[in-house]
């Protein structure tokens, strides 16, 4: 070995979904002996000293009592986890001049102190990350190989020791038999059918409630958010765990995205292939602000608002929720995106998910009707309402009141899931083919400006009767613009060219909670 070697090789850093080429350099010079790793580690990185030091002896290996320096570059990118600790040793090993140099293969994986690869998480956003910058060939471990070959054109080897890796880049290891590959770790909270029934979901086996299931359907074709009211048993949860089934499956670019998001989570299981139908979150009310938006300390984690991105968010009883919870909502409502600052990172997530948000009339749940069995005081009911805020329900486009069904409603069958889907699909097309050119691709994403210069070729008798709403201050600007978006998924479901004035009622009527009578305006 001369005086002064050097090594080198890749891996990723991931802040939020963004990722990044690391270099990872090794120096070993002449000196006392010691090990520094520098380039803004956190403490998961700094520690990879002790675990890359026994790894490699365990491989029969020997680690040079030199002074050995770690680079990570770029410097100024943060760094955090153990997904370096592969890199590490493969540098460190080719400065000691025990692994020779050059190849082009990414590293990523944590070590055992006893030379075993240990899964991480985020594999597959740091896959696509490194085959987006043509560093396709990606050593991973073993347990995370199928996860990483998910990704197009990635070209991944998968290996369960060090030595296995050592051998590979031509290296001389210990020939004794490699420790059990460690498994994959098991999903923090394994998809199951939305609704947690045994089986699919379907919208045929809600009872009655015409109104709120027309409801769903337009806020499934429009990409609508959605308020439901009424007593308990009404069938709210059934309706908002069947919205999910009325969506399209997600595009390929749409899988790869949505499946990084949860595999930064823990919550993706590798065995089902990469997640191509929309995503269903249903957080209990008792969950904190980290848990909703994400959060963490060092580099913040997705929250359930990423992971129910092009899906649906449900908020049962949401009126339990912490105010200051049910508000931090309103930037993704609005962007679609998550910005968690944070002193050492800021990450930014995708949240363009569907609201959905259910609430009793009162907390005994006996106030909808004449409300003669209610218990609950005019002030109780006040302050329960109050608990959401006027800002979070006018980004909702949708209020709709959930009543007891009568025997004749019962009596009356509705649509199933397939049915349903096959409309919204066809709208959605519409939709598709109207927007083409721009970066959306359903009316709940339109941005007011553009929507209203559309607004402008619609019929004259539609447009008095949005500035008669907006004169009476029933509506906001930002409550026009979400009436014109109804509107237009009204008309598309109908396969009008055009909003009529029966569509903008309709909406209006969806937009107000049924204060509007259509028969009046």
């Amino acid at each position: 070995m001369s005086r002064q070697g050097l090594g080198s090789t890749m891996a990723v850093s991931l802040v939020g979904l963004q990722g990044d080429i690391v270099g990872v350099e090794a120096q070993v010079s002449d000196g006392l002996p010691q090990f520094r790793i520098v380039g803004l580690p956190d403490t998961a990185l700094a520690e990879a000293r002790d675990r890359v030091r026994a790894a490699i002896q365990s491989t029969g290996l020997t680690w040079a009592l030199r002074r050995i320096t770690v680079g990570l570059t770029p410097a100024e990118l943060p760094k955090s986890g153990s997904i370096f600790d592969l890199a590490i040793a493969v540098a460190v090993l080719r400065a000691q001049g025990s692994l020779p140099g050059g190849g082009e293969h990414v590293h990523l994986g944590e070590l055992g102190l006893d030379g075993a690869l240990h899964p991480v998480r985020g594999i597959l956003p740091a896959v696509a990350a490194a085959v987006a910058r043509g560093r396709p060939r990606i050593v991973v471990p073993a347990a995370n190989r199928a996860e990483a070959e998910l990704v197009p054109g990635a070209r991944v080897v998968g290996a369960g020791h060090l030595a296995e890796v050592v051998r590979l880049h031509g290296g001389r290891a210990d020939d004794a038999p490699a420790p059990p590959v460690a498994a994959a770790p098991a999903p923090l909270a394994p998809a199951a059918p939305a609704g947690g029934l045994a089986g699919p979901a379907d919208l045929a086996d809600v009872v009655g409630q015409h109104e709120a299931r027309a409801a769903l359907e337009i806020a499934a074709a429009g990409g609508h958010h959605l308020f439901m009211s009424g007593p308990p048993g009404t069938g709210k949860t059934m309706l908002a765990a069947r919205l999910p089934g009325l969506l399209p499956d997600l595009s390929e670019a749409q899988a790869i995205e949505v499946t990084g998001i949860h595999s930064m989570s823990g919550t993706f299981d590798p065995a089902r292939g990469l997640l191509r139908r929309p995503p269903f979150e249903a957080p209990h009310h008792s969950a904190t602000m980290a848990s909703i938006v994400g959060g963490g300390s060092g580099i913040p984690r997705p929250g359930s608002a990423s992971r129910a991105h092009l899906g649906v968010l449900f908020l049962d009883e949401s009126p339990e929720f912490a105010p200051h919870v049910l508000d931090s909502l309103r930037q993704p409502l609005e962007h679609g995106e998550l910005v968690l600052q944070r002193s050492y990172a800021s990450a930014r997530y995708p949240a363009r998910f569907q609201l959905v948000l259910a609430a009793n009339p009162c907390p005994c749940g006996k106030g909808s009707g004449k409300g003669i069995d209610c218990t609950c005081s005019a002030q109780v009911r006040r302050r329960y309402e109050n608990r959401l805020s006027g800002p979070l329900l006018d980004r909702v486009d949708i209020r709709v009141t959930v009543g007891r069904i009568t025997r004749v409603e019962a009596a009356r069958a509705g649509e199933d899931t397939a049915t349903v889907a096959a409309r919204v699909r066809r709208a959605r097309h519409r939709q598709r083919e109207r927007l083409a050119g721009t970066p959306w691709g359903t009316n709940g994403e339109v941005p007011g400006p553009w929507l209203r210069e559309q607004t402008k070729q619609v019929a004259p008798d539609c447009l008095r009767l949005l500035e008669r709403q907006l004169d009476q201050g029933r509506l906001s600007l930002r409550g026009i613009d979400r009436v014109l978006r109804l509107a237009w998924t009204v008309a598309d479901l109908a396969g009008a060219e055009r909003p009529r004035v029966d569509h903008l009622g309709t909406a209006l009527v969806l937009r107000s909670g049924g204060e509007h009578d259509p028969a009046l305006i």
